[in-house]
């Protein structure tokens, strides 16, 4: 699941994801009178439910800033006790990038995800 429908496009260019997508149509933000009500969820649940035999993991897509975090943890424990896996998109350094130039959340964020070679 996405937070706008353009970055729908942006996985598709991997040719790596062949599931079903889901807009959100923007993410939380309580200070900007964002809850849960303005964003495209109902349709979302509907959907895990009606196909709860089908439906084996919700990958999360939000951005990583503030609000993506939020509305990904809210997600996670929303769509967790209905029964699929739910999994978040890894974060962390980019190819080309020179630690010198990388932010202390983003090298935070690659060590927690790092994997075994």
């Amino acid at each position: 699941m996405v937070e706008e429908a353009h970055e729908v496009e942006a996985i598709e260019r991997t040719s790596v994801y062949s599931g079903l997508y889901h807009v959100l149509g923007g993410r939380l933000s309580p200070l900007d009178g964002i809850g849960p009500q303005e964003l495209n969820l109902a349709s979302l649940f509907q959907r895990v439910k009606r196909s709860i035999s089908s439906v084996r993991e919700v990958v999360i897509a939000t951005n990583s800033t503030v609000e993506g975090e939020a509305t990904a943890i809210y997600l996670e424990a929303v769509i967790r006790p209905l029964g699929p896996r739910v999994t978040r998109l890894a974060r962390g350094i980019p190819v080309g990038s020179d630690l010198d130039y990388v932010d202390a959340s983003t090298i935070v964020e690659a060590l927690a995800g790092r994997t075994e070679m």
